[in-house]
This record gives C-alpha cells, sequence and structure tokens, in this order.
C-alpha cells in the first residue's frame, strides 16, 4: 500500500477557533425525533474502491428514541476524520453503530465493503475512559492482549506472537516501561494510551476512538495525534469524536458536525466557520479571523 504523505497542520489556526469554557452542555442538544423507520426507501450504492466507510440514512436510538437522524457521509481509507457536537448528540452512538456494536434502527452502513460487524476483526475501538472500570485487576499488558482475543477465538491462549504484539503496541504507545503495572494505578493519559495500544494490537484497518483525548494533558494529547498520523501515513483510517476545535483544525483531514443529524461534512478550513458551528452547537462559538488573530 501507498504510504501517505504527512501534511503540515496548517488547516485552521487554532487559535481562530474558541468556543465557551463549557461548551459540553451549553446548550440543550437538538431534539430526536420519531418516524416509521418501515417507510425509509434506501438505495445503496456499491462502495467505491477508495471507500473505507459509508452511512446511507442511518437512524439509532435506545428505548424508541432516535439519537441519529437520517446520517448520511462516506469516508475515504486512510482519511483522519473527527466527529464534533455537544454532548448528546450522538457522537458515541454513531461510532458504536460503525463498530457494529448496537444497531441501526434503519439505514445501511458499510465498512470496507461489508457490514459492521466486530467479528471481521478490522475495527480498533477504544471507548471513552469513564466507560471503563479501571479498579479491575489487569496489567496494562493483559488489557493489550485483550485486543488479540479476537484473533485466537474462544478456548485459546495468547502465545509467544501475541505477547510481542502487545508489547510491540504498549512501545509504540509510549507505554512499555508500565507493562505491568495494574491499570487503574496509571494517569488518565497513561490509561487512554493503554486502551489505543489494545485496538491498535489488533492490526484494524479503521481506528475508532471515543473522545480519545479528554482529561489528558497537552503534551500526551500531541503525542496520541504523532502516533495517529504515523497510522494513517500507513494506510490506517481513522474516525474520533473530540470536543476539543484546536485539535480538530490542526490534525484531522475532515470534520463530521453532528447533533443528531449530519451538519456538514468537510475540511476544516471549509467546516470550522461561525455558521456551522452555531448551528452544531446552538451557542455562540467564536471563529476569531484570520486578520485580528495575526494582528495579537
Amino acid at each position: 500500500m501507498k504510504l501517505r504523505e504527512s501534511h503540515d497542520h496548517t488547516h485552521v489556526a487554532p487559535e481562530r477557533v474558541e468556543l465557551p469554557v463549557d461548551h459540553s452542555h451549553a446548550v440543550a442538544p437538538g431534539a430526536p425525533h420519531l418516524h416509521a423507520h418501515a417507510g425509509h426507501p434506501l438505495v445503496v450504492a456499491p462502495p467505491r474502491p477508495e471507500e473505507a466507510l459509508s452511512l446511507r440514512g442511518v437512524c439509532a436510538g435506545y428505548f424508541g428514541r432516535d439519537v441519529l437522524d437520517e446520517v448520511s457521509f462516506d469516508v475515504d481509507v486512510a482519511d483522519f476524520v473527527g466527529i464534533i457536537g455537544p454532548n448528546g448528540s450522538g457522537k458515541s452512538t454513531l461510532l458504536k453503530v460503525i463498530a457494529g456494536l448496537h444497531p441501526a434502527q434503519c439505514g445501511a452502513v458499510g465498512v470496507f465493503g461489508g457490514p459492521p460487524d466486530p467479528r471481521r476483526r478490522i475495527v480498533g475501538y477504544v471507548p471513552q475512559a469513564e466507560a471503563v472500570n479501571w479498579s479491575f485487576p489487569v496489567t496494562a499488558l493483559d488489557v493489550v492482549l485483550m485486543g488479540r482475543y479476537g484473533r485466537l477465538g474462544f478456548f485459546h491462549r495468547p502465545g509467544k506472537a501475541d505477547v510481542e504484539s502487545a508489547k510491540l503496541a504498549l512501545e509504540e504507545v509510549g507505554m512499555a516501561d508500565r507493562a505491568e503495572s495494574q491499570i487503574g494505578e496509571l494517569s488518565g493519559g497513561q490509561q487512554q494510551r493503554v486502551f489505543v495500544a489494545r485496538a491498535l494490537s489488533q492490526d484494524p484497518k479503521l481506528l475508532l476512538l471515543d473522545e480519545p483525548i479528554a482529561g489528558v494533558d497537552a503534551t500526551s494529547q500531541h503525542a496520541m495525534f504523532t502516533l495517529l498520523e504515523e497510522r494513517q501515513r500507513r494506510g490506517m483510517t481513522i474516525v474520533a469524536s473530540t470536543h476539543d476545535l484546536s485539535c480538530v483544525a490542526t490534525w484531522f483531514d475532515k470534520v463530521l458536525c453532528l447533533n443528531h443529524r449530519v451538519i456538514a461534512y468537510g475540511p476544516p478550513r471549509e467546516v470550522l466557520n461561525d455558521e456551522t458551528l452555531s448551528a452544531t452547537y446552538g451557542s455562540h462559538v467564536l471563529v476569531i479571523p484570520p486578520a485580528a488573530a495575526v494582528a495579537d
């Protein structure tokens, strides 16, 4: 596979984008709608060769209430896509639907031309930190080895090759020296890197990350995204949700603005503007004009 060239991270200057201090619940998310999913006509086009992910009219929710409202977008192979939106807007649900961990009520999801099925083992998924029981008595190496079980099947123990793969993944995320540490003893940034290593140990073609930098310091954020960019350069497709617009502006090739439905989707320089962000978050989002940013 041809290696992807690195970019210079100049989509949008990070200092141009500023959110309210507590933007995650500055406004209530848009109200999801209810409809009869059986009435949805749907024609699904065959996947393009360069297409890693395709969603067409996807609706999904919980207890009869839609969270995703006819979501449609495509992701090409080796794209680095960020998903932004307020809390409760459907970001986590969208990632779970793509990973095959939550069903869609209607619409179609294609992952490299096939259904979103965890058994295909081509998707790595990193959940939000708060969704993990950090008191579970396992080491960092044990956690990463869990990522190999899908390849082993039931009743098979990890072999030498699996252990070596797990150690290499820990080394890649800078956690080789904490392999024997209990996961609950690690800092938030270290724990997140271990779970990224678990996903990477599966050698996935598509990596999904739910708030991978939440509560992580700036140094760890940079290390995380540098690692992800290197994997992207080698051909991995990456989709990550985040509340940090400066990271989106700096690192991602495309941005999906989501508030139950797709508000906008495209390169950061086209999407990160006052009109789109206000429609996404429903509150004032300041985008400093380039001239003002230079003057400062």
